[in-house]
């Protein structure tokens, strides 16, 4: 079984390689994971912990590899009450809707039942030129609140 699925949505690939990193990371102190660059809602378990790596597109937009998924919850709206999740965004702070994606995901979420685990991570690309270290310092943490 799972400990962890890892949803990714990414249009230039960096969110993809920020998922992969965490789920070494994960892996490395013990927890099973599951990568889905993507998914489709059936692919997806209604419980246990989700971590949702996302880029933001365009402005505050979903990537396209993510926006199916986000519509087939939005148009079903599944009872997530058994799901947990994680939150990283990646972004730019020089456009209004700094990661926007993750945000409007987890209000998604949110509406569905599930809830979030410890904080949001905001990565702006700009300050990280390599977004994966950020985040692995990040899952340090969130990994104790698990």
């Amino acid at each position: 079984m799972t400990d962890i699925t890892l949803i990714s949505g990414s249009t230039l690939g960096s969110a993809e390689y920020v998922a992969e990193h965490l789920a070494e990371k994960l892996e490395e102190s013990g927890f099973s994971t599951e990568t889905l660059h993507g998914p489709e809602l059936n692919e997806l378990p209604f419980q246990g912990i989700w971590l949702v790596v996302t880029s933001t597109h365009g402005a505050g937009e979903l990537p396209e590899n993510l926006q199916p998924l986000f519509d087939e919850i939005e148009a079903q709206q599944p009872d997530l009450s058994a799901v947990r999740f994680g939150a990283v965004g990646l972004g730019n702070h020089e456009y209004d809707l700094f990661c926007g994606a993750i945000k409007t995901f987890e209000q998604l979420l949110n509406r569905c039942g599930a809830q979030r685990i410890g904080e949001r991570l905001e990565i702006d690309v700009l300050e990280h030129e390599i977004p994966e270290d950020p985040a692995a310092v990040w899952v340090e943490t969130w990994k104790t609140t698990l």
